[in-house]
């Protein structure tokens, strides 16, 4: 046991939930956004300018999400050069046989597959050769036996969450509104977890208004004490720069849960704010306004499909008061309360 210990450590091989739940999950969402979210968002704008180069950009860079995701896993995971390279063929496999539920496929077979990589590593003369074989074997053939599964779960589990938020619009608003924007802002990456279940439809608006509430409402209760910076950071980047002040007074985050739990049923049953462009986009909220851009995409691929006439002012007017104002104004009334009460006190929100 021992040796196997003493092993593992050499190979940098250390399994924990940290390692796969939260770096591994955190480095494929950046893969899915550096594939097939920006490649969403150039083929729409292609579309709606008529650039028919903005198009084929954008379809390429959607294709490669796979690949882009396994290599974000591979590099999280610390993998060597050749493990990190055929990594890419492991990626392409398992979203593509993952079907919609192909993140998670990739997740879990780019981390299996990377720490064999990593195992036999430079442990052989004929690395050249050893390394990517069993990093490709071990991922692909994995791939074949268990991605389709793994998809059609994820997939199965993400459609009853969409079908019971239109079932009760107004309790499913609350609870995906709440989890998925609490998941936002804790150190794991609610994008990743939105594009594993392929929530879109009302379940995927109410996932954009929770963590618009978070990012937005964190911005807006922090002004006092960090300013136009930290309105910035927090409103366009990340509600995670706050997890710090969250450990040391957890009461810190009422006014943004509280918030979410408002405006997500809102957006479920008053705007019927649907979010059916790039699952990942879900769970970005207005971290580079990618939420809100989501929701326009959707709309767009819903107009050229047929199934919704067009884009109307009301659907305007619920996407900037979901994204933007609700989150604004109602995370400021329960700070205000929260102030006066003394549960929220001054610096208590300050950022490092």
């Amino acid at each position: 046991m021992e040796k196997l210990q003493a092993f593992l450590q050499r190979k940098g091989i250390a399994p924990s939930w940290k390692h796969y739940c939260i770096d591994a999950m955190s480095a494929m969402a950046q893969g899915l956004f550096a594939s097939l979210l920006i490649g969403t968002i150039l083929k729409t704008l292609g579309q709606q300018t008529g650039v028919e180069f903005l198009v084929t950009l954008g379809a390429y860079a959607q294709a490669m999400s796979g690949p882009a995701m396994a290599c974000a896993i591979g590099w999280a995971l610390n993998a060597p050069p050749l493990v990190l390279f055929s990594l890419l063929t492991v990626g392409y496999s398992a979203n593509d046989l993952g079907g919609a539920g192909g993140p998670l496929a990739v997740l879990i077979l780019a981390i299996l597959a990377a720490e064999a990589g990593k195992a036999v590593s430079k442990e052989t003369k004929v690395d050249i050769l050893v390394t990517p074989l069993v990093t490709i074997f071990s991922g692909v053939g994995l791939s074949l036996l268990i991605a389709a599964p793994i998809g059609a779960a994820a997939s199965a589990l993400g459609s009853v969450i969409m079908w019971a938020t239109e079932q009760a619009p107004l309790l499913m608003g609350i609870v995906v509104s709440v989890v998925v924007g609490i998941a936002l802002t804790l150190p794991i990456s609610s994008a990743a977890i939105c594009a594993a279940l392929g929530l879109t439809g009302l379940a995927g608006g109410a996932a954009v208004a929770g963590c618009c509430a978070q990012m937005v409402g964190f911005a807006v209760l922090s002004y006092p004490e960090n300013g136009v910076s930290g309105l910035v950071s927090q409103g366009l980047g990340t509600s995670m720069l706050q997890m710090g002040n969250i450990l040391r007074h957890p009461r810190v985050w009422l006014p943004a849960i509280l918030t979410s739990a408002i405006t997500g049923p809102l957006a479920t049953c008053v705007f019927h704010l649907t979010m059916d462009g790039a699952p990942v986009s879900a769970g970005m909220g207005t971290c580079g306004l990618v939420g809100p851009i989501g929701v326009y995409t959707g709309w767009v691929a819903d107009v050229a499909a047929g199934t919704m006439p067009a884009i109307t002012a009301w659907h305007w007017a619920g996407l900037v008061l979901i994204c933007f104002v609700l989150p604004a104004v109602l995370t400021w009334a329960f700070g205000l309360l929260f102030r006066r009460a003394g549960w929220l006190k001054a610096g208590e929100l300050k950022l490092d």
